[in-house]
């Protein structure tokens, strides 16, 4: 999945046709431009960076995880996963009929510290732990219970599904900075203002102006990932305001720039 001249590497996606147990860990070390072909697993999947961020992109949308913050994936649900810089990846493969509190939605979790901890230690298991009554079977019963009450957080683009409003978005997505208006937008597809508002509100969920803001901010993760100033994300993603960038960014993610990646 090159993009924007980056040399990328594809990761290999496990061969496995069952978990061994309900819970099966993997740990990676991502390098930059890893990226995986669209593939469906016959289980849930949890994936969190401990460094980096990683990205998940569904039919339904694109999920942005910074760090300490994790992408649910529903079984049976095709989806790519990619990184821009390096990242710490931890997975979690979950048996579908060992969580069956989860509904069928792709979203982003934020992994509290208990449940951080829990993970880290799951990743020491050998993969056939000891089930039964077992300290590793009760430590598996106690991660399941804390990834069920994981809090859901807002780092997702809902995509439409409409042509003509999809290639807008896509055209949006290439090129975040542009500051072309929603009437221009409709002058081009050649409908009103209103009905193109209403058709994307429809579409994502969400407002135009809300839905490119979100997008903004999503795109701000790699610039501010590879070191650059807050200030060059600022302007790289449409913003002329630094100060109104860092207040829009804490609003969608609870921290500023500099807090967020100092986790």
């Amino acid at each position: 999945m090159p993009t924007n001249g980056q040399i990328t590497l594809e990761r290999t996606i496990p061969t496995l046709t069952a978990l061994p147990r309900p819970l099966f860990a993997r740990v990676e070390s991502l390098n930059a431009g890893s990226w995986t072909p669209s593939h469906r697993h016959d289980w849930v999947q949890f994936s969190y960076a401990i460094s980096g961020v990683l990205g998940v992109h569904t039919a339904e949308g694109s999920f942005f995880a910074p760090p300490q913050w994790g992408i649910w994936i529903p079984a049976d649900l095709d989806h790519q996963v990619v990184t821009s810089m390096r990242a710490e990846m931890r997975s979690l493969y979950v048996r579908r009929e060992d969580c069956l509190w989860a509904d069928g939605r792709c979203r982003v979790l934020e992994v509290t510290p208990l449940a951080r901890e829990l993970i880290k230690r799951f990743c020491l298991l050998p993969v056939e732990y000891p089930q039964g009554d077992s300290q590793e079977a009760r430590l598996v019963s106690v991660l399941l219970d804390q990834l069920a009450s994981l809090p859901e957080v807002e780092f997702s683009l809902p995509l439409p599904r409409h042509e003509r409003l999809l290639g807008l978005c896509s055209e949006l997505l290439e090129n975040p900075e542009q500051n072309v208006t929603l009437q221009e937008w409709a002058q081009r597809l050649g409908t009103s203002e209103k009905t193109l508002m209403r058709l994307f509100q429809r579409e994502t969920g969400l407002s135009f102006r809300g839905w490119r803001q979100r997008m903004r901010l999503l795109s701000s993760l790699k610039w501010l990932e590879e070191g650059n100033s807050v200030t060059n994300a600022a302007l790289s993603c449409g913003y002329d305001s630094t100060s109104a960038f860092i207040a829009a960014f804490k609003g969608l993610f609870g921290f500023t720039p500099g807090e967020l990646f100092k986790q």
